[in-house]
């Protein structure tokens, strides 16, 4: 979303269920701060213990204003523990940062509908069909990549977090 680098990723989690084997947890949230001064925020948890509102909680912030995924439908009490409930998008919430002289927001904050969105399985499919056209036609798939990669970066990094209750710098800007 920011096109920028990811710098550090700080990250929690707990072990809510003896059902789990020891070194797992099922509730985690990660912060993720980027290169132009971002900062990401993913929360996420499973099993019935898990609240109804904070089992789905990601924004992106930064110094023109954020971006929250809104899980309206997703988010309704009981739907915690339904997997495509945790993949959906639903509704983007942008709010602008810009002041005016008088310190009033110049704009009104949008909702992109997200309605017709495909579920799990169908994304995956259409994952796959955009990834054989590139192959086929020869697509630039560099920015898919380099995503692609800092999202693993991000994922591992945030885990090594958890596991060692510290900040993990990334590398580029500190």
């Amino acid at each position: 979303m920011t096109q920028a680098e990811p710098v550090s990723v700080s990250a929690i989690g707990a072990r809510l269920s003896d059902a789990l084997p020891a070194d797992m947890y099922n509730y985690g949230q990660l912060q993720v701060r980027f290169a132009d001064g971002s900062v990401g925020w993913y929360e996420a948890g499973w099993g019935p213990m898990i609240s109804e509102t904070a089992f789905f909680i990601k924004d992106v912030i930064g110094p023109r204003g954020a971006v929250s995924i809104v899980a309206r439908q997703a988010a309704a009490v009981g739907a915690s523990d339904n997997v495509d409930a945790h993949t959906r998008t639903e509704s983007l919430r942008v709010h602008h940062a810009t002041l005016d002289a008088d310190n009033r927001f110049t704009d009104a904050d949008e909702w992109i509908d997200c309605r017709d969105e495909p579920d799990h399985l169908a994304l995956c499919r259409r994952e796959q069909q955009f990834f054989l056209q590139a192959i086929r036609q020869g697509g630039d798939l560099n920015d898919h990549w380099r995503d692609a990669i800092n999202s693993l970066r991000v994922v591992l990094a945030a885990d090594q977090a958890v596991r060692s209750q510290s900040t993990v710098m990334l590398g580029g800007e500190q």
